[in-house]
Formats: structure tokens, C-alpha cells, sequence
């Protein structure tokens, strides 16, 4: 019982303030008509059942990974079939759920506040909703364990006012039940003059699926699915009340039912007795502000996902709490947090941003499809069933991508700027990535064993630490790269007792933490191996203690310091860690197209962290070199040698 009510609290925050703004956005200005209502409450019911329940909570919780959720682990799965382009649709995907993660937050929270503008229609509630959002993002740093104990109760309150305002109003008019038979759906669809264009607020009512999907991890699938059933009843009770209200009121429209024309009026609020309102937005608004709080803590874990993947510049991660997966990244917090304010002050009414709400959602949810498709492959599902749901899905999210592409022109291209904008950082970090990868040189280390043992012991050489750690990308345990060798042995001789290089392997499986230890040459030089989830902070200054410790407890190494003096005393030696950062180096002729991508990577590995804070290194043990990135050398420079008898002489 207390796993569903948790469930309630992080999963269903999104999904479940949809009736807040969802027939407000259908019926808008519009004479309210008995048939729109009932096509309308039709699409609802089958986009939840079609979409939310048979592909997300049936058939997509199925593609887990080790119980993880999301488009980011159904990548990590899928790109085990080695099929080009599967990066595409999940560098798509993430940046269009992170644009919702900036939107969702302004809509909830003003479409919970605005239901103040019918005690005070002129009531301006921007500057309400920005102070709203400044205090959730502002918290976020404290963590959400203490506050995250009253989600499941509240939002199980919230529920249960949807049920009850819906059946309140459903039981005066039971007919409006009739809107479970498709037939009302197809009706307004291909009769209704702007029926098709419906679907574009229709799709809102589905918008937190994906959300759903990202968030199995904290949850689980079967907490998911049985607490469904709860959720989508009250979702669909309250849906059919508002219908049933508004039916009664065919030919008003929702300002003359609110009596003001400057307040176009919520047929949520218009369901609830004036005694209850002041309750009913209490409730509504801290239901908005859990759905915020739940997109943000996606949003989290989303951009950790994209920089152990590559996709993203390396941050500032911080864990506020030990309940395992919360996270707080203060850049991404603070980002979000202009962002909402930005699209407050932009539409400053939720009615407006109804228009740039969804676009960039159907983008994702077009994404996962894809994905799906190649994960049902990988399972060796059905060919007949896999080309089904392919085109069913298709079908249904393409029809509502162009249903939403007519809400471009009115706000919708916000929402896709935002989502272009953060595809292009992920874009330009992965390939520059891939781009530095490709020519990074590696040397087989059994080249450099005699002359690594030799420094080891060259006392006419200064010791520069006893021991002496770099991080290295070289997959193959018997490979190093150039630059570290040339670093140890001719940038400055470094002479150590022992030569550590430490490498981390990012696997698929979310929670994983492993290593490895090889001794190419005992006592000299050690290789460790870290193998580390892609939801795992990379925290290697404490693991690589842990190894040490462990190490030494099992009699493999000896990290007592080699000079005399210390050495009787038992003085532990020193740790030096050797970090060598990359820049661009002028002697290189790219492509243009590989210059450009470069170039934007270097403007944003400035503003990312370093890579020993990347690494979670201990700051005063660190020291940093530059290399320069050569990666295509100008052609050969025909330069002519003048000797003393003025007689010029070509080079060869």
C-alpha cells in the first residue's frame, strides 16, 4: 500500500493536472455545442486508453532496464544492435522532454492560480506564479525526501476531488457516457469543420506519459500499473463531469459562465460550489507544484543520464539526501528555473501557453515509438505484432503532431526552439566527442614497461610523487594513450614509485559499480577498471580509495611512502593525479563542418567542468597539463632553404 501511495506522489503529478486546462483548451471562446463535447470526452477516453495505458503502461514499462525507465535506457538497450542513427531519435527525444520539463511547470502552476481570478477578475497572476516557482526551484537544493513524504497523501487527495467534482456533476446527466463508444470520437474528427485540430488539446490530457515511463525506477512497473487503474478512473470521472456541466450550458460560452468577460473561465473551477473553491485551488495549486517538482527531478536525472551517455557537458552534480537516484544539479535547476520564467512572462496566461504546450512532447513520444520498434526487434517479438503497434503508433502521434503543428504560429515554436536549442548542445557534444575519439593515438603499453621501471628507480631524477594516477580513455587494458606517455616520460620526466591509470567504463546496466584491477608490472604500474552505471556518479577520488584500501588489505600493494624516513614511521605516501586537458591546436586543417563543431565544443567545455571536478578529484592533489588536439595536419609546407652562397635549395 505505501509503494502505491509514493507511486501517486512521483509518477502521476504531470497526467494527473491535465483536467486543470485540457477543456478549457478544447471548448476556448467557442459557443460550448453538446457534439464537440461529446467527441472531445470520446478522443480523451481512447487517448488514454490507446495511448497511456496499452502502449506506455502495458507495453513500454516492459522495455526496462534492470527496472530503469526512459528513452535515454530504452538507448541503451537498443544500441546493442549496433544500427546506425539510433542516437538520432534519442537525442531527439531527451531535448524534447527536457523543453517539457520547462513548460509543464508555468501552465499547472498558473492554471491552479487563475481559478483566484473569479473572486478578482482584473487579478494579474504573474508575478503569484513566478513567486511560486522561485520557491520550488529554490528548495530543490534541500532535496525532496522530507516534502516528498506529503506527495503520495496530497495527490491521493487530489484524486479523490476529481472523482467526486465529476461524479457530482456526471450523476445529473448519466448520458454523457455515450462518449465511451468511439463513434463520437470519428464524428468530430471527420465531420466537426475544425474537429481534426481538436486532437492538438486533446493530446494534452496524455502529455505525462512519458514521465510515467521515465520515472519506473523510482516506483516500479507493477506499482505503476496498479495504481493506474485509480488514477485513470478519477482522471475520466472528472473528464466526463466537466462534459456533463458543460452540456448543460450548451450555446454559453466558458466567460459568460464565469461573468466576466476578462475571465474566460475553467469549467474545472465552474464545477465546484463557490463554499469549496478556496479548498479547490489550495488542492490544485499544490497538486501543480508536485507535478513541477516531479519534471524537475526528471529533469535531473535526464541531464546525469546524457553526460555519462556523452550527450552532455559535464556539471556540477550534488546529492541532497541518500535515497538512491536524487539528484540536484544547481546549472540545470537554474536554467529551468529562467526558462519558466521566461514562458510565464512570454504568455503570462496558462490559456496562452496551451498553444506552445505539447508540441515538443508528441516529438518524444514519436521518439520512444521508434525505439520501441527496435527493441520489439531485439526480443524477437511477433513480425505481425511489431508491424501493428508500429502502425498504430505511428498513425495515432503523427496525426497529433500535425494537429499541434497548427498551434506553431501561436506559441508552439517556442517549445520547439527550446528543444532545437538543447538537441544542439547534445548534437555538438557527441559528435565533437566521437571526432576527438577517432584520432586520439594509443600505444601498446609492453612498448614502455623497461623504460616506466627504469624511471621507477632513476634516482637522478627528482621524485615528482610516490604515487602517480592518470585517468585514461583507452578501452583495451594492454593500450595506453600517447599523450599520457609523452606526459611521464618527456613533457617533464615524472618519476614515481607507482604508475596508477584508471579508466572508467560506462555500462548499460543503470546502478552498476564494479572494478577490476591489473598489475602490468608489480610494483610499478597498476591499472584499475572502473565499470559504472550510466545513472552512477562517477565519484572515482572515494572509489579509488576504496580500491586502495582494499587493495592493501589484501596484501597487493604496499602505499607506504618510499622515502627512508617516512618509510621506517609507516607515513602513508602521496597521490598525485595528472589531468590532461585537451585544446584545439592551430595546426590542423578540418573540414569546415568539423571546425564549426569543434569550435562550439570548446565554447562549451569553458563553461562545463573541468575534468577533474568532473571526476569528483580531490582539487589539491591535482595537477593539470595541456595537450594540444592535432587531428588533421596541414599537407606539407614547401618551405626553400637559403644557404650562405644565396643558392636556394628546395626541401624534400
Amino acid at each position: 500500500m505505501g509503494g502505491l501511495l509514493v507511486t501517486l506522489g512521483i509518477i502521476y503529478g504531470d497526467i494527473g493536472t491535465s483536467p486543470l486546462y485540457v477543456m478549457k483548451a478544447i471548448i476556448g471562446s467557442q459557443p460550448i455545442e453538446e457534439q464537440v463535447v461529446l467527441g472531445a470526452l470520446s478522443c480523451i477516453f481512447w487517448t488514454l486508453t490507446l495511448q497511456t495505458t496499452l502502449k506506455y503502461v502495458f507495453l513500454t514499462l516492459k522495455a526496462d532496464n534492470k527496472g530503469e525507465g526512459g528513452i535515454f535506457s530504452l538507448y541503451t538497450l537498443v544500441k546493442r544492435l549496433k544500427k546506425k542513427g539510433l542516437i538520432v531519435p534519442a537525442i531527439i527525444g531527451g531535448s524534447a522532454l527536457l523543453a517539457d520539463g520547462i513548460i509543464t511547470p508555468p501552465i499547472s502552476v498558473s492554471s491552479a492560480i487563475e481559478g483566484l481570478k473569479k473572486y478578482q477578475p482584473q487579478l494579474d497572476t504573474v508575478p503569484i506564479v513566478i513567486g511560486i516557482l522561485f520557491g520550488l526551484f529554490f528548495i530543490q537544493r534541500f532535496g525532496s525526501t522530507f516534502i516528498g513524504k506529503f506527495f503520495g497523501p496530497m495527490m491521493l487527495i487530489w484524486f479523490g476531488m476529481l472523482g467526486v467534482l465529476g461524479v457530482a456533476h456526471v450523476f445529473h446527466n448519466v448520458a454523457v457516457f455515450e462518449a465511451l463508444n468511439p463513434y463520437y470520437a470519428i464524428h468530430l474528427l471527420s465531420i466537426h469543420h475544425e474537429g481534426f485540430y481538436v486532437l492538438g488539446f486533446v493530446f494534452l490530457c496524455t502529455t505525462g506519459a512519458e514521465a510515467l515511463y521515465s520515472d519506473m525506477g523510482h516506483c516500479g512497473r507493477g506499482n505503476i500499473r496498479i495504481s493506474w487503474v485509480f488514477v485513470k478512473s478519477m482522471l475520466v470521472l472528472n473528464y466526463f463531469g466537466q462534459g456533463a456541466y458543460l452540456i448543460a450550458h450548451s450555446g454559453k460560452t466558458l466567460s459568460t459562465l464565469s461573468g466576466s468577460t476578462a475571465n474566460p473561465g475553467n469549467p474545472f473551477y465552474l464545477l465546484m460550489p463557490d463554499w469549496f473553491l478556496p479548498f479547490g485551488i489550495a488542492i490544485a495549486t499544490s497538486a501543480a507544484v508536485i507535478a513541477s517538482q516531479a519534471l524537475i527531478s526528471g529533469s535531473f536525472t535526464l541531464i546525469s543520464e546524457a553526460m555519462r551517455l556523452n550527450f552532455w557537458p559535464k556539471v556540477s552534480v550534488k546529492f541532497p539526501s541518500n535515497l538512491r537516484g536524487q539528484l540536484y544539479i544547481p546549472s540545470i535547476n537554474w536554467l529551468l528555473f529562467i526558462g519558466c520564467v521566461f514562458i510565464v512572462l512570454h504568455f503570462r496566461e496558462s490559456g496562452n501557453m496551451e498553444a506552445a504546450y505539447g508540441l515538443a512532447i508528441v516529438l518524444c513520444m514519436l521518439m520512444t515509438t521508434t525505439l520501441l520498434g527496435y527493441y520489439m526487434v531485439m526480443k524477437r517479438y511477433n513480425k505481425i505484432l511489431i508491424v501493428g503497434v508500429m502502425a498504430v503508433y505511428f498513425t495515432i502521434e503523427i496525426s497529433f503532431l500535425i494537429a499541434n503543428m497548427s498551434k506553431f504560429h501561436h506559441g508552439g515554436y517556442v517549445s520547439l526552439i527550446i528543444a532545437g536549442l538543447l538537441a544542439l548542445v547534445m548534437s555538438v557534444w557527441f559528435t565533437a566527442k566521437r571526432i576527438r575519439s577517432e584520432y586520439t593515438e594509443f600505444t601498446k603499453i609492453d612498448n614502455y614497461k623497461t623504460v616506466l621501471s627504469e624511471l621507477s628507480n632513476d634516482m637522478s631524477i627528482p621524485k615528482y610523487a610516490t604515487h602517480l594516477v592518470y585517468m585514461t580513455n583507452a578501452s583495451r587494458g594492454d593500450e595506453i594513450e600517447s599523450k599520457i606517455i609523452y606526459s611521464i616520460l618527456q613533457k617533464r620526466p615524472k618519476r614515481a614509485d607507482i604508475y596508477w591509470f584508471v579508466h572508467v567504463n560506462v555500462v548499460d546496466e543503470p546502478y552498476k559499480m564494479e572494478y577490476r584491477v591489473r598489475d602490468i608490472i608489480e610494483d610499478d604500474v597498476i591499472r584499475v577498471d572502473f565499470y559504472l552505471g550510466f545513472r552512477v556518479a562517477p565519484r572515482i577520488n572515494l572509489m579509488f580509495k576504496n580500491v586502495v584500501k582494499d587493495m592493501v588489505k589484501r596484501g597487493e600493494v604496499d602505499i607506504t611512502s618510499r622515502y627512508e624516513s617516512l618509510n621506517r614511521n609507516n607515513v602513508i605516501g602521496d597521490f598525485k593525479f595528472v589531468i590532461i586537458e585537451k585544446f584545439l591546436s592551430y595546426d590542423n586543417d578540418l573540414p569546415w563542418y568539423e571546425r564549426i563543431i569543434l569550435d562550439i565544443y570548446f565554447v562549451l567545455k569553458k563553461v562545463s567542468l573541468s575534468e577533474g571536478r568532473a571526476f569528483g578529484l580531490d582539487s589539491s592533489s591535482i595537477k593539470v597539463e595541456k595537450y594540444p588536439i592535432v587531428i588533421h595536419p596541414p599537407e606539407d609546407i614547401n618551405l626553400a632553404r637559403i644557404d650562405e652562397n644565396n643558392t636556394t635549395q628546395p626541401q624534400n
